[in-house]
């Protein structure tokens, strides 16, 4: 589960609340505040912290399962993270998978029975699970218009795109404006990590491309980034301390070169205190840019990445 600060959150918040109930200037004098029409669905791979989630009434998260040896948790439902850590120390199998289509339908019902008019669906990448295609099968099995995203992403570069659908649903647009916000927000964020070892995405068939890396794996340490959907390389370095540092460098460069606000999330999995370290120094870096949001990787992600991996998402400002 993402860590229990939300620090970083505030500013949304309250800007889903001033849309909410906020009068607009209009023709005449006033209007009414915008009324929300469209109730956003996800997946707990968009790393968003539970209690901000649960704070909001037109969000559902759909929890991803993991499975450990031969139990099966719910992401979001139990805290498995130490349990994932455990097992993949111990070598005990762990397997994740994508959410059932009946979940999905039960989170689109609810949406209709709340009062909704329509749903926007956002989750994770097609090229790392099956999970936007449960979702489409449960939208045709609905009787509220669902408009499915994949955001072509993952963790919080997924989370943005769905604060971006939740802000553009409380402004009162209609559904396929709300999917084009998400799709945008998702389009111009993107992913880069560090992973000690790409054993465990091999095992999990989520390398892709960067399978080129596995002939000298053990000789060097990967910088990895997500293009289009996919897991790439990016560099090849020769020591923990050099990647870390070389993934700062490589965010700073992607973060200066953008003209609009930078918002940045640092996941980690089981190394906390090198995480906080690794913000601390983006915002020295970047000192125009707000605190990263420091979060642990979902156990359906931290299941792949394995134990030790830092990755940084550079994202932009709220596109209100």
């Amino acid at each position: 589960m993402p860590d229990r600060n939300a620090a970083a959150w505030p500013w949304l918040r309250a800007r889903l609340a001033g849309l909410r109930a906020a009068p607009a200037p209009g023709p005449g004098g006033t209007r009414p505040a915008a009324v929300v029409r469209t109730a956003v669905v996800t997946d707990s791979a968009a790393a968003l912290p539970a209690e901000w989630a649960a704070g909001q009434g037109s969000l559902d998260v759909v929890p991803m399962p993991v499975m450990v040896g031969d139990e099966i948790y719910g992401e979001g439902e139990d805290d498995i993270l130490e349990t994932v850590a455990l097992a993949l120390a111990a070598g005990t199998p762990v397997k994740t998978s994508r959410p059932s289509p009946g979940q999905f339908e039960l989170a689109y019902r609810s949406a209709r029975d709340r009062g909704f008019e329509s749903v926007v669906s956002v989750h994770i990448s097609g090229e790392l699970s099956g999970t936007a295609d449960a979702a489409r099968l449960a939208a045709s099995r609905v009787d509220i218009p669902v408009e499915v995203v994949d955001s072509r992403t993952a963790g919080m570069a997924q989370g943005m795109a769905v604060q971006a659908a939740m802000e553009a649903a409380a402004q009162g647009l209609p559904a396929n404006e709300v999917a084009q916000a998400a799709a945008r927000q998702a389009g111009r964020t993107r992913v880069y990590f560090y992973v000690p070892s790409l054993e465990q995405l091999r095992r999990g068939g989520r390398i892709g491309a960067a399978a080129s890396f596995l002939g000298t794996m053990l000789a060097i340490k990967p910088i990895l980034a997500m293009e289009d959907g996919r897991i790439v390389p990016l560099e090849k370095v020769r020591s923990a301390a050099r990647a870390v540092a070389r993934l700062e460098e490589i965010v700073v460069e992607d973060a200066a070169a953008r003209s609009g606000e930078v918002r940045l999330a640092v996941h980690h999995f089981g190394n906390r205190e090198e995480a906080g370290t690794l913000a601390v120094r983006l915002g020295a870096a970047l000192p125009d840019c707000p605190p990263a949001q420091i979060s642990s990787l979902p156990a359906v992600l931290a299941a792949h990445a394995g134990l030790g991996v830092l990755a940084v998402i550079v994202g932009e400002g709220s596109p209100g």
